[in-house]
């Protein structure tokens, strides 16, 4: 496979001198930067199902689910390396995405892929020695997905966003069988289409910055006319609203009947308000053409991380009060 995908790059600039720094200091440097570290803030999905669960504050599920998230940010980062290896040649064209370190010629192809499959492989063994067969099972499939993906998939319709929604979701389950935390059905459901929608988002994003250029970045944005888009958002919301009404309602019913009669735990409740708050917001932002790169709206969006943590608050507060 490294001979394979560097073939595809030949003749690529020898890696530049950064100003300041050998060439091996700017490799390292490009190191860091095809890891995007950055993007590990999508790992905090694992701990969603032990949170939910009331478990996380527990030393030893908290470690496990800690361990999960150190895991996910090894399988994603050498995903990452394998990726922008096969992307170089289009990523040269995009006028951001040009500047990522393989396809810019700091950091040789080879390096990237051996890199990338070393970290994915110590992500599967660190999974086996940490939770057994299940964990290691979710992270060998999201490996495979985000390849097949990179190699292949990420030019068929549809298939595209199903393959990187799925990392999201991956990601959840991850908490929930590194913990033991049963998952259920409203919770699986609102996991998927939230990342159905996110994803969908940042492609709208994309199909309306890269504008009448778009397919020679990315195919699939040829195929999907903006209001296709709009319309599997539109679905994505109703559906993600409806599940996380049914789901914190469905926990109402069941925390009420454990504590017995006069007991009434309004916080999950409660917290549907934020939560539609943010599913409106979020969409809003889409619509205008924000949302190309999710982890910037969780970082620098105020209003995101306001709603975000109100609904963390009054979600706590219905778990651990």
């Amino acid at each position: 496979m490294v001979r394979s995908v560097t073939a595809q790059l030949e003749g690529q600039p020898d890696p530049p001198r950064s100003a300041g720094g050998s060439p091996s200091t700017s490799v390292w440097r490009g190191l860091v930067r095809v890891a995007r570290p950055k993007q590990w803030l999508k790992n905090v999905l694992v701990f969603a199902a032990p949170g939910a669960a009331g478990v996380l504050l527990h030393r030893h599920q908290g470690l496990v689910a800690l361990g999960a998230f150190g895991i996910f940010c090894l399988a994603a980062s050498g995903t990452y390396f394998i990726n922008d290896t096969l992307d170089a040649a289009a990523d040269r064209l995009h006028p951001v995405k040009r500047h990522r370190a393989v396809a810019s010629g700091v950091v040789p192809p080879g390096l990237a892929v051996g890199v990338g499959a070393g970290l994915v492989a110590l992500a599967v063994g660190l999974a086996w020695l940490l939770a057994g067969t299940q964990l290691t099972v979710v992270v060998a499939v999201y490996a495979a997905i985000v390849t097949a993906y990179s190699l292949r998939l990420k030019h068929v319709p549809i298939v595209d966003l199903a393959c990187v929604s799925s990392g999201f979701i991956l990601r959840a389950i991850a908490g929930g069988v590194a913990t033991q935390v049963p998952l259920t059905n409203w919770f699986i459901i609102v996991a998927s289409f939230g990342s159905l929608l996110v994803v969908t988002g940042k492609r709208s994003a994309e199909h309306s910055s890269l504008g009448e250029d778009r397919a020679e970045h990315r195919k699939t944005l040829g195929a999907y006319p903006p209001s296709f888009l709009r319309s599997i958002r539109l679905i994505a919301a109703a559906v993600l609203i409806t599940a996380y009404c049914q789901w914190a309602l469905g926990i109402t019913d069941r925390v009420s009947g454990a504590l017995g009669r006069g007991h009434h735990p309004i916080w999950f409740e409660l917290s549907i308000i934020p939560f539609v708050l943010a599913v409106l917001h979020l969409e809003l932002r889409f619509e205008t053409g924000h949302g190309a790169a999710p982890e910037d709206l969780a970082t620098g969006d105020r209003t995101l991380q306001v709603l975000g943590l109100l609904w963390v608050a009054l979600f706590a507060a219905g778990i651990y009060l």
